[in-house]
């Protein structure tokens, strides 16, 4: 899959790029000037058309004249990068996307940049909760600022019907963005603004316009709507490809993240019992050879499959008694925990059918024993992915080619898991373009 941005400046490309690179794409940025190349090894290309401080008919000549560059290179979807406080020609750059990209086209505008403090509510537009005709960039001498509600400095230069989406709405959830899409949509707005206070709202908001097929739709942002966009599209490609999850921690953080997978993916586990791998009896083996089965089956019927010690029902074992009636050590008990863990994901790709395109793991314990079952050489590291979360291929061994995303227990928030996955997804697509 391809994707185009369309941006007003320089530096606004680059950041749109970097997130884009960071969901899995591989990016370019092309300087105002420059032309979009007809083809490359590129992903994502990010255009700067240096338009922000041009007059409104220069500004839509050249949003224009880059769309027709980037369809004929072949981007799947184009999204046009604003300002993230709103200046220059947010209206006519809109318009002119709108004029090119078909009759029944719908601008989805959500100006939110949470991760900058910049968020909208009510349609007006705050940055570290001050309403941006307040801020120092309303003093900007090329391009001043004197409103805050989006819809209102969209119609200053726009001829489209703009309707609003209000935080009431988004806080519901994706299903009922995607019913207030398709109300405005049938009431002719073609601009549709929408507010969005966390990167959280910003994906349900992208879930929601993958969700729209009869219709072209594109986003317009300063970046984190284009990338969810993006990622979203990517993971609903005509490809489907498999993937497994293993995660042994049992923090409350990993479970908030597991249960953040399993909705985004609806992905039902395949919960293995820690207590009866905690043994040195053969009951390990019989649990790995049930946990196994119920994984192959599941893999058929899932994209990713989770593989886990976590359940709902799970409560911390007393190790030290288990070891004292088994005559052995905890570390030993641990150890034979982590090593069924990976036997059974090791299991599941040695007897499955489907080929596995992507691993994920938790834990630094896990991923040892998942290198150490394997008989891997090594762990080829490529990127960082977020924080302590590092994206590789397993060299070697039973797992040689696969690629890999590798996370600590006690490592990000609750999307973190989801991120390293979906970014896996990615990277597989960038492979089949």
């Amino acid at each position: 899959m391809k994707i185009g941005i369309i941006a007003d400046d320089l530096t606004g490309a680059n950041a749109t790029g970097v997130r884009l690179a960071k969901a899995g794409f591989t990016s370019a940025t092309i300087v105002f000037g420059g032309e979009v190349p007809t083809t490359s090894t590129f992903t994502s290309i990010c255009v700067d058309t240096d338009s922000r401080y041009v007059a409104p008919d220069m500004a839509k000549s050249r949003v224009e004249h880059t769309f027709k560059q980037l369809k004929k290179w072949g981007a799947d979807v184009i999204g046009k990068r604003i300002d993230s406080t709103i200046r220059g020609n947010v209206g006519s750059e809109i318009d002119a996307m709108l004029e090119n990209t078909g009759e029944d086209s719908v601008a989805i505008v959500v100006a939110s940049y949470p991760d900058s403090g910049r968020v909208t509510s009510g349609g007006y537009l705050l940055v570290e909760g001050v309403p941006v005709q307040e801020t120092d960039v309303a003093k900007d001498p090329m391009n001043p600022i004197t409103k805050s509600f989006l819809p209102a400095v969209i119609a200053e230069q726009s001829n489209y019907e703009i309707g609003h989406i209000g935080l009431g709405d988004v806080l519901q959830g994706k299903s009922k963005i995607l019913s207030s899409l398709h109300k405005l949509i049938g009431n002719g707005n073609r601009i549709i603004v929408v507010d969005a206070v966390t990167n959280e709202e910003i994906s349900n908001i992208a879930e929601s316009m993958a969700s729209i097929t009869e219709r072209t739709v594109f986003p317009v942002d300063p970046g984190p709507l284009s990338a969810a966009f993006a990622r979203v599209l990517s993971r609903k490609s005509l490809y489907k490809n498999k993937y497994i999850v293993t995660v042994g921690s049992v923090t409350g953080l990993t479970g908030r993240q597991l249960r953040y997978l399993m909705d985004k993916t609806n992905s039902m586990p395949v919960y293995v019992d820690a207590a009866q791998l905690a043994t040195m009896t053969d009951r390990w083996d019989s649990e790995v050879k049930r946990a196994t089965e119920e994984g192959l089956l599941k893999l058929k019927e899932q994209e990713v499959l989770i593989v886990t010690t976590l359940s709902p029902t799970s409560t911390v074992l007393p190790l030290a008694n288990i070891a004292n009636e088994e005559e052995t050590t905890e570390e030993a008990l641990a150890k034979r925990i982590t090593t069924g863990l990976a036997k059974v994901t090791y299991s599941i790709i040695q007897q499955s059918d489907e080929i596995i395109d992507g691993m994920f793991s938790s834990g630094g314990d896990v991923t040892a024993a998942l290198y150490s079952v394997s008989d891997a050489e090594a762990i080829q590291l490529d990127e960082e992915v977020i924080p302590l979360a590092a994206y590789g291929k397993f060299i070697g061994g039973t797992f040689d080619g696969i690629p890999v995303v590798t996370k600590g227990g006690m490592v990000g928030e609750k999307q973190s898991i989801y991120k390293c996955v979906t970014y896996l997804q990615t990277k597989n697509h960038e492979g089949r373009v």
